[in-house]
């Protein structure tokens, strides 16, 4: 063995050291084209990029659902164009704040790309109604609900039942989580209640809220993949995104650097999806997050593991 093989090896044993496999059989779920879950390592990360958000430039009016389509589509060219450079899966978070602006967002999303999506908003209202939308148009194996949590009405639960929805991020949050075992616990309590709804892939997303909280997602993240198996993940851009002083004590070009720390700690630790934040942030969160998928796949063909 060369010294150069040598220093190679030495260094592979050292990434390997940290390299997750979970004793638990980790499942997959497909929905559409698109695989999420498994161990790290198996299937690259998706990404998901948000979309027609409040405060979207692209936006005309948030509630009519006017916007600019030529530069929406751009957005959305560019994250596959980022997606297909990378191999990284990519997806849609849709945002929107009325009835008549999602059910127009989620027209065009069709149009523009074949790949799942999530229905978001603020308003469970107006989520009942995209779903609806959604299996009214035939489009109910692409969308995602985003999201059911502890204080989700009876009415989601229906709506996912009758419109045969089969996925939907659950998520993590309730008034007094705190701790990474809050959500592991609030997570256990939701499954029966989605399992019951005919939610058949659900997505686990373990809360991040700010910077302290981004530790504790990341171990709830562990503890739910290596006691349950199911797809795990979180928005981590929240972390940057309520950090009102970063700018002041940084400076601006810090949000960028940051962004991307924030979205690569939960991928080391094995999540298996990422709200990564507005979908402008494609062009550095997809090089970044492939370079640790890249070497995650190659220490996994090496045999290289620490279980957990």
């Amino acid at each position: 063995m060369t010294r150069k093989e040598f220093i190679l090896k030495e260094k592979l044993d050292q990434l390997g050291a940290f390299m997750i496999k979970f004793k638990t059989q980790q499942k997959v779920h497909e929905i559409g084209k698109v695989k999420i879950g498994g161990q790290p390592g198996e299937n690259f990360t998706v990404l998901i990029g948000s979309i027609f958000y409040h405060g979207h430039k692209i936006v005309r009016d948030e509630k009519t659902g006017e916007f600019e389509k030529d530069e929406a589509e751009k957005l959305v060219n560019l994250q596959e164009e980022m997606s297909d450079k990378t191999g990284i899966p990519a997806l849609l978070d849709v945002v929107a704040s009325t009835e008549n602006s999602l059910c127009r967002y989620i027209n065009f999303v069709a149009e523009v790309t074949d790949k799942p999506f999530l229905i978001d908003s603020p308003s469970a209202k107006v989520k009942i109604t995209g779903a609806k939308y959604a299996r009214e148009v035939g489009l109910e194996k692409r969308v995602i609900y985003n999201s059911i949590l502890p204080d989700s009405k009876p009415e989601e639960f229906e709506t996912l039942m009758e419109c045969k929805i089969e996925s939907a991020i659950v998520l993590a949050y309730k008034s007094n989580v705190i701790t990474s075992q809050d959500r592991v616990n609030v997570i256990k309590e939701l499954l029966p209640k989605i399992e019951k709804a005919g939610v058949t892939k659900p997505l686990l997303d373990t809360f991040v809220i700010d910077i302290p909280s981004l530790s504790l997602a990341c171990k709830a993240l562990l503890i739910l993949k290596s006691e349950i198996g199911l797809p795990c993940g979180c928005g981590a851009h929240n972390a940057i995104a309520t950090w009102s002083g970063i700018k002041t004590r940084f400076g601006s070009k810090a949000v960028k650097s940051c962004t991307v720390s924030v979205n690569l700690i939960p991928i080391v630790f094995g999540a298996d999806f990422i709200l990564y934040g507005p979908i402008e942030d494609c062009c550095y969160i997809f090089p970044a997050v492939y370079t640790i998928n890249a070497s995650y796949k190659y220490v996994r063909q090496m045999g290289e593991h620490l279980e957990f």
